[in-house]
């Protein structure tokens, strides 16, 4: 059984829920030039070479879920800019809620980075379905416009979610689109 990363929840409305996730730690990678629909394909070698080893101690990290997926602008700056564009998106595995930043192993390869994120409270909805831009940016503007007529405050930009791997089929799959909130 893969690990869930943890939250509580706050509040439940009909379609959606109010969560507070604790700080944790993600191992994350940016992918330039793609569509929403390649992104995490593009990225999840990336990602899983790391779990698997590719690390400065060559130790496993155990897969968790949910793979979260946002579309942002990247400074031209940052390490793993790989575009001049300067857009794209960030895909990142949670790491196992035991690890901490510091014992989490260091990645060899310069477009993986580890960081911790802090605590967040976050509206919440579920769908099934294929991982298709048409599908999250259905189900993200449902939660946005629910959360709205709800006097919610959206803090920050909507990420979308994955659950299950690839071969799961896509009527079982579980998605979800995740948004920042104020308290």
């Amino acid at each position: 059984m893969t690990e869930q990363q943890p939250y509580e929840v706050i509040r439940e409305e009909s379609g959606w829920e109010l969560r507070r996730y604790p700080a944790h730690v993600v191992a994350e990678t940016a992918v330039h030039g793609v569509a929403f629909e390649d992104a995490g394909n593009r990225a999840f070698g990336l990602l899983v070479g790391y779990i698997n080893g590719q690390n400065t101690r060559r130790q496993k990290v155990a897969m968790t879920a949910p793979v979260v997926q946002s579309s942002q602008k990247i400074a031209m700056t940052a390490p793993v800019v790989q575009s001049s564009t300067g857009e794209g998106f960030v895909v990142a595995f949670v790491l196992p809620a035991a690890m901490s930043e510091q014992d989490a192993p260091v990645p060899t390869n310069a477009a993986v980075r580890v960081r911790t994120v802090p605590e967040q409270l976050v509206a919440a909805t579920r769908f099934s379905g294929r991982w298709t831009e048409e599908s999250w940016r259905k189900h993200r503007d449902e939660l946005l416009a629910a959360l709205s007529s709800a006097g919610v405050t959206v803090i920050g930009e909507p990420r979308f979610a994955r659950f299950d791997p690839p071969f799961t089929p896509w009527f079982l799959r579980r998605n979800e689109v995740l948004v920042d909130v104020a308290g």
